[in-house]
């Protein structure tokens, strides 16, 4: 016992002494680190299995149904109707200011009864608002135009119609007039005499405002019965106009507009 408290050798104590505090440091350590492989090798079993017991299908999204908007219709020289049209995307809101939506379109083969010719609605047109609407009127340039023919040709009978759409290319909604004597549309035979014109005797004859969204489009529709029409109302020529190549065009102030062709094919 006396050699433990007090140490024999040629070196002095105090070296015997700190290779003793040495040793029983590393085996203290030693015996930290063998509890703590045990401990830590039950811990990760354990969250292993919490991992799997927790573990379950991510849930499923189901998209709703998307959206569509109306088609509605409208004409000058007949019966005018108006709705909203459904735009990319529904750009420019819904709804209008005073505005009404119709949503059934005019009779195809009514004509007016001025024996002028006459128009007929058909297709999806734009939200029809009152005259004392506050939307602002579109700004020269924010509308861009473009005329077709629904078909290349028709056939005897068969009652042309034509499509005048208007893209807002603006970033605000606004209002244009796209009443026959505004937003003329004239026929005219490969003679270039005009035939007819849905200002010559328009019923009725007033204004159509339509909104036009903003960065959205409206089409609007007119059909043609295939008779002449004369201005101020005055008696046509009696009949159907004869087979051949005709050309629609679309005379809106301040906007330019492409004619398009189409045919009247015999009997």
């Amino acid at each position: 016992m006396g050699s433990m408290r007090n140490p024999i050798g040629p070196l002095p104590s105090s070296i015997y002494w700190r290779r003793r505090a040495v040793a029983t440091s590393l085996i203290a350590l030693l015996a930290l680190l063998i509890v703590w492989a045990v401990s830590s090798g039950g811990g990760d079993g354990g969250k292993d299995d919490g991992k799997a017991n927790g573990d379950s299908p991510a849930p499923s999204i189901t998209p709703g149904p998307s959206g569509s908007g109306p088609a509605i219709s409208e004409q000058p020289g007949g019966r005018d109707e108006s709705g909203e049209s459904g735009g990319s995307g529904g750009s420019g809101g819904s709804g209008g200011d005073g505005g009404t939506d119709a949503g059934s379109g005019g009779d195809p083969g009514k004509n007016g009864d001025n024996g002028a010719g006459g128009a007929a609605s058909g297709g999806a047109g734009g939200q029809q608002v009152p005259a004392g609407s506050s939307l602002p009127d579109c700004a020269p340039g924010a509308l861009k135009l473009s005329l077709r023919s629904v078909k290349v040709s028709y056939e005897p009978g068969e009652k042309p119609t034509f499509q005048l759409v208007a893209s807002n290319s603006s970033a605000t909604t606004c209002k244009a007039d796209f009443g026959p004597k505004a937003a003329v549309l004239t026929v005219t035979d490969d003679k270039d005499d005009e035939v007819w014109s849905s200002k010559d005797c328009p019923n009725p004859a007033g204004s159509l405002l339509l909104r036009v969204p903003a960065g959205a489009n409206i089409t609007h529709t007119v059909q043609w019965d295939r008779k002449q029409s004369a201005p101020q109302c005055a008696t046509p020529p009696a009949g159907a106009v004869a087979p051949g190549t005709y050309l629609v065009e679309a005379e809106i102030p301040g906007v330019t507009v492409l004619p398009a062709s189409f045919r009247l094919e015999n009997d």
